[in-house]
């Protein structure tokens, strides 16, 4: 028995998670998107997954540089989650006006996150129309001491006080 992608994507949407942008810079050219499936597999050694769109820019360009960087978002950063997710399209530079800061791959993270991790590519796993991006963390930082930026159902959410 098989399930529709409408079925599927009502399901998942009952599936709340955190919200991380994605980043990665090659040779100049820095790019990044709005990533929620995102989750540690490792400890020893540290190693975090990702799941990109195989005809999207950023792993186009994970592919090229071998590394990628992780913003952890908070609560106040839902206008950036939202920028990142496409309302500036793929050509557009999702970094315009954002304080940011470049960490050892070259990557950038946006500042105000609540965490940052540096990866380099581990391995990389293609199925459907995914890839799954599995990446060693070379360095790792608390942000803010703040919530995090939630979504669930189609919307953003905070946790209560």
């Amino acid at each position: 028995m098989s399930i529709s992608h409408n079925q599927l994507r009502e399901v998942m949407r009952r599936w709340t998670s955190g919200v991380t942008v994605v980043s990665v810079n090659h040779r100049g050219k820095e790019h990044g998107m709005t990533v929620s499936s995102f989750t540690s597999v490792s400890l020893d050694p540290p190693l975090v997954t990702i799941s990109l769109m195989k005809d999207s820019r950023t792993l186009e360009l994970i592919t090229r540089s071998n590394s990628f960087a992780i913003t952890i978002l908070s609560r106040g950063q839902t206008e950036i989650s939202t920028v990142f997710a496409g309302q500036i399209g793929e050509d557009g530079d999702r970094f315009a006006g954002l304080e940011t800061k470049r960490l050892a791959s070259g990557s950038s993270v946006i500042k105000g996150g609540l965490a940052y991790l540096d990866c380099e590519v581990f391995e990389i796993y293609e199925f459907a129309s995914n890839s799954l991006i599995i990446g060693e963390v070379i360095a790792a930082d608390i942000g803010e001491q703040d919530k995090p930026l939630l979504y669930f159902d189609q919307q953003y959410h905070q946790l209560q006080e």
